[in-house]
């Protein structure tokens, strides 16, 4: 692929057995953190105060490149900037496998799920993308009516499916949307993705107020005048590593291909005719579509099916991608591959994707038990698939069982568990990391700079510099203007 660095911010939710121990879920995720940080020493803790009011101490940096913090109560992880797709997979993972070493470790009655959705209070929580675009694009006029639709239908490979549905209290302005959105709240059995009943509008800039399909807030965190990063919050937590592949490589191909065709054409819209009549209703509706034949209507008044409109996305980046690297054509397949099998049956793609495993599982549950879709017990397995702990979540059950597609091994985790990507920045900042600590000089880490000393910093504005020689003549030049005061 063409070189683009891409990350995944996941919140992770958090159970206890409160007949077992003292304290609040948010507790025992502090606790988690406290033991990243001060007993297996795998990053560095913040000194600083943070945007948004973050105090110190609240998360900090990892020597693997990546940040884990509390957010809202959530223990939060956020990958390291990765160049290439199976390296955020296992980055992806690694998060998973250290919380476990530490309930091992402490016997703490816990459990951690890498879920979006609370059944109890219906509240959601995020799994976040982020892209580096190039920023000659125009991000409003060519970026997001191309990428809308995509992101509306990827869904249909990258859904992590949920039991029930969760209605928000939305306002419009039209009374023919108003009654599209009332016929969605019949109630559902089962649908295919986690996140599309919490989503409230297409774009939006800030986070905390409104969950947009595509978030707008411009926080490059590198050179300004060249990148923009592209920040999601559409995005289900997956559990299958083939379906995190699948989403994040999609969405880079997709990228890089309009950039190409900006490069050849200009401010045009590389994929005309697409633009749908209400993106959040089309969320949702194919989510919850039992027949899983996923029709939507476009501002044409036309309709078109959703495996369709991935394969429309799917020949524009055949044809604008020319150069093939192996990561590439493992995309491209398959991408093809998901679209051809779903056309066929939905059974097809069960080693792959999330909501297809897990609605197997759950009806071979409810065949077995005799039970309904409204046992408060299918909804509990809904929540025990996303357990991330390796002997008792039913994914990794499924996946001990050979049921469960996989593009990494558990080789490359552990590797990650201490080791930064070794071809982005984040092998810069590990590396500044770990020294800094050495020579006992205090230091204040973020994504683009480190501070050290009173006003001196090193910054990294390009994602691919790995240039260790550079930081460590910075270094020293803090040595010797230390030594000298």
């Amino acid at each position: 692929m063409n070189k683009r660095i891409f990350g995944i911010e996941t919140e992770f939710g958090c159970m206890t057995d409160t007949e077992r121990i003292r304290g609040t879920s948010e507790g025992v995720a502090a606790r988690v953190r406290d033991y990243v940080f001060d007993v297996l020493e795998l990053g560095l803790r913040d000194i600083h105060y943070r945007d948004w009011g973050e105090p110190p101490g609240n998360g900090g940096f990892l020597f693997n490149g990546g940040r884990l913090y509390i957010d809202m109560g959530h223990l939060e992880y956020a990958t390291p900037e990765c160049g290439t797709l199976f390296d955020l997979v296992a980055y992806d993972k690694a998060i998973e496998r250290i919380i476990n070493s530490i309930l091992a470790d402490t016997g703490l009655p816990t459990a951690f799920f890498k879920n979006n959705i609370d059944h109890f209070t219906g509240a959601t929580f995020g799994c976040h993308e982020n892209f580096q675009i190039s920023r000659d694009v125009p991000f409003y006029r060519v970026v997001i009516p191309t990428l809308m639709p995509f992101f509306v239908t990827r869904q249909i490979y990258a859904g992590a499916g949920r039991v029930g549905v969760y209605d928000e209290m939305i306002e419009f302005g039209a009374q023919d949307v108003l009654e599209g959105q009332q016929a969605l709240t019949e109630q559902q059995n089962y649908q295919i993705s986690q996140r599309a009943d919490h989503i409230v509008t297409e774009i939006y800039e800030w986070i905390q107020f409104s969950r947009a399909i595509i978030n707008t807030r411009d926080e490059p965190l590198s050179d300004y005048t060249k990148y923009r990063r592209l920040h999601l919050l559409v995005g289900d937590s997956n559990m299958s590593e083939y379906a995190t592949a699948l989403k994040i490589g999609t969405t880079s191909l997709l990228l890089t291909a309009i950039e190409a065709f900006h490069e050849m054409h200009g401010e045009k819209l590389p994929l005309p005719g697409f633009e749908l009549a209400d993106p959040v209703y089309a969320i949702r509706h194919i989510s919850r579509d039992s027949t899983f034949t996923w029709r939507i209507e476009l501002k044409s008044g036309k309709t078109i099916a959703a495996v369709d409109l991935q394969r429309e996305y799917l020949n524009f980046v055949q044809a604008f991608i020319t150069e093939h690297d192996e990561e590439t054509e493992w995309i491209l397949a398959a991408w093809e591959s998901i679209l051809d099998d779903l056309d066929k049956d939905w059974e097809l793609v069960i080693p792959r994707v999330d909501w297809a495993a897990k609605k197997w599982l759950l009806e071979t549950f409810i065949a077995e038990e005799k039970l309904d879709w409204d046992d408060p017990w299918i909804k509990s397995q809904d929540l025990e698939y996303h357990n991330i702990h390796t002997d008792s979540g039913l994914y990794y059950a499924l996946e001990a069982q050979g049921l469960m597609a996989r593009v990494i091994t558990d080789k490359q985790i552990r590797y990650a568990i201490n080791n930064a990507p070794q071809d982005t920045r984040a092998k810069v900042r590990s590396f500044l990391m770990r020294t800094l600590t050495q020579k006992q000089m205090p230091c204040i880490v973020d994504w683009h700079q480190i501070y050290a000393g009173h006003t001196e910093y090193f910054e990294m504005k390009e994602p691919f510099d790995t240039n260790i020689a550079k930081a460590q003549r910075w270094i020293n030049r803090l040595r010797k203007r230390s030594s000298r005061n």
